[in-house]
This record gives C-alpha cells, sequence and structure tokens, in this order.
C-alpha cells in the first residue's frame, strides 16, 4: 500500500495511491483519521483499516471517488522528529579517503544519527533555497522509515514491527555552511536545517516483500534489494542499491530508543549511500584526476531520485529572492 499526504483547498488529507489515482482514506472508512500524524498514532489497528479500503478499491468492492485536484506533499508532513542515520560503509569510506584520512574503526562498531530539523520536512515540487545554501548546494540520495507505535529499550530483532514504511529520502546540504561549522565538533547544523526532502508516497512493508533479502552478515534486521538512482537534469550520477547498508534500520532503531522514547511519526534515514553526493563524487573526481569538474547543485537544477518499490522523488531547485547572508557575519 502506498500512502500519501495531499492538500485541497489549503486543508490537508491522508489518502492512498493506487494506479496513478488517489483516494481519501478518511471518505472510506470514518475511522480512519484524514491526517498522516493522527493515522500513525493508531499504529497497526488503523493501518489493517485502511488497508482493506486499499484491498477493495484494488477489488471494485467499493467506488471511491477519485481526488482530481491536488497538491503531492511530504507523506510524513508533520514528524515527531526527524534522525539521519550514517548506515553505508562505502559512503563513509569514500568521504574518508578522498580527504586522505583513514577509515575510521568505530563506524563498524555501532550505528550512529544526528537530528535534523523536523519542520525542514518538504515533498515533492518546488525546493527554496538562500543564497548561502548555493554555496556548494548538495542533494544525499537515501531511504527513510517513519515508525507508527511508541517504544523505548526496543531491541534491534523487534524494531521492525516499529516501522510503518518507506520512503525516498534527500538530505539537502549546504556544505560550506556545514564544512565551516562542523570545525567545532558539534555535528551539522545550519548547513542541514534548510530542507529535507521525503516522498513522493509512504510504502507499507508488505509491498515489499518481493525484494526482502539479508542483512550482511553480524548484523540484524530486515533489508531489501532496492535499486538507488539520482538523476540531475536528465543525467544519472548516482546509483547504488538498499541491500548495501551495512547497519540495518532495525540497529539503527535499537540506538535511537536506548534510554528513551521513540514515537509514531518519528522518521528516520539511513545516510548516504555510496556515490549518492556530490561531496563524494567530486572528492573522488579530484582524487583521480586534478583537473576534474566539480559541481554543485545550481538555481532552476531538477532533481529525480528514485528508487525500487518506492517510486520517483522530484524536485526543481530554486534561489530565494532574499539577499541575506549568514556567512556575511562571520567575524574576521
Amino acid at each position: 500500500m502506498k500512502l500519501v499526504s495531499y492538500k485541497t483547498e489549503d486543508r490537508e488529507h491522508l489518502g492512498i495511491y493506487i494506479n496513478g489515482h488517489i483516494f481519501n482514506l478518511h471518505s472510506c472508512d470514518k475511522l480512519i483519521p484524514d491526517n498522516m500524524n493522527e493515522f500513525l498514532w493508531g499504529g497497526d489497528e488503523l493501518m489493517d483499516r485502511a488497508k482493506k479500503v486499499n484491498e477493495s478499491i484494488r477489488s471494485a468492492k467499493i467506488q471511491a471517488k477519485e481526488e482530481l485536484f491536488y497538491e503531492l506533499m511530504a507523506p510524513v508532513p508533520h514528524p515527531t522528529s526527524c534522525r539521519d542515520g550514517y548506515a553505508f560503509r562505502q559512503h563513509v569510506a569514500a568521504a574518508r579517503r578522498n580527504r586522505k584520512v583513514d577509515m575510521i574503526a568505530e563506524f563498524d562498531q555501532y550505528p550512529i544519527f544526528y537530528f535534523t530539523n523536523h519542520n525542514a520536512i518538504q515533498g515533492p515540487g518546488e525546493i527554496e533555497c538562500m543564497p548561502d545554501h548555493f554555496q556548494k548546494l548538495d542533494f544525499e540520495l537515501e531511504v527513510a522509515v517513519v515508525l507508527n507505535k511508541k517504544g523505548r529499550n526496543i531491541k534491534a530483532a523487534d524494531a521492525d514491527s516499529f516501522i510503518a514504511g518507506y520512503m525516498i529520502m534527500n538530505d539537502m546540504s549546504a556544505r560550506t555552511l556545514q564544512m565551516e561549522e562542523m570545525l567545532l565538533n558539534l555535528g551539522p547544523a545550519k548547513g542541514k536545517d534548510f530542507s529535507t526532502v521525503i516522498g513522493p508516497w509512504l510504502v507499507t512493508p508488505d509491498e515489499l516483500e518481493q525484494y526482502k533479502t539479508s542483512p550482511k552478515e553480524g548484523h540484524t534486521g530486515v533489508t531489501y534489494n532496492l535499486e538507488m538512482k539520482c538523476v540531475v537534469n536528465g543525467k544519472q550520477v548516482s546509483s547504488g542499491n538498499m541491500a548495501d547498508m551495512d547497519w540495518t534500520f532495525a540497529e539503527i532503531i535499537e540506538r535511537c530508543a536506548y534510554g528513551c522514547d521513540v514515537l509514531p511519526g518519528d522518521v528516520i534515514g539511513s545516510g548516504t549511500v555510496g556515490t549518492g553526493c556530490f561531496l563524494e563524487l567530486n572528492g573522488t573526481g579530484l582524487l583521480n584526476d586534478p583537473n576534474y569538474q566539480t559541481q554543485w547543485l545550481q538555481p532552476n537544477d531538477l532533481v529525480e531520485m528514485e528508487i525500487t518499490g518506492l517510486g520517483m522523488l522530484g524536485n526543481i531547485i530554486k534561489k530565494s529572492k532574499d539577499d541575506f547572508s549568514i556567512l556575511g557575519l562571520k567575524k574576521l
């Protein structure tokens, strides 16, 4: 089942996406809330009701009214929180190699994540960025999950049952801001907090069953053989596979939930797949060829991310007319 959030006349709704059409869930079952947040707090009970509606529409047991005029939003437009992991060893190793430092041993010891701005979630469509963001503006090709159960001290062996579904995620990054602030060893903030893109819909785990594969040796949890790619202005720049995750979402959730509650509506990203950003691609290019022409996102660029089973997430990058610069406020 593919769940979507969408707007009609500035009102947000919850729907299902079937064969190119959107149907409102609440109109088919009044016990299903008309927004994603309340739906996720309903856990498996509401998920099962939605799946019955989905099946009834597909089998023509009910005649649901199709939405004709709508604006597609992020599937989870108002996350309870948003964390991003660091699960792909290939990306980490390449980024460190490009900086001419050794692979960090701690990567293989425990999964890590950082919190990003859950109020800066966006979906398909235009992404407006400030002038400072265009100082080495980057995409990051990722998978994300959202939870629909509350939990604490969850073991990895049980953690997959907390996942409501999977989405494409683009962890937008302003590299100049990010690199400056991370010199102070406090993690990314202004380099990341302006936009995290998810979508186009939330795909429930049952729909991905055919792609299920084993995690890497010594790891616990479900993973999937899903091809991942990113295309910028019609040219493919990245390719990878979700099965290359070294740390599973189950293991990341286990760490997230240690000593604290995770909540329905919490979004968790995988971290960048290998080759999944310009920072890594540029570094590798320059390492192999000093004359390599680096590339960063520019105004009006079209970014299209596609993952098997999860759809295609498309965005056009726009530049704000506001010329305010925080880089210009830096003390000498």
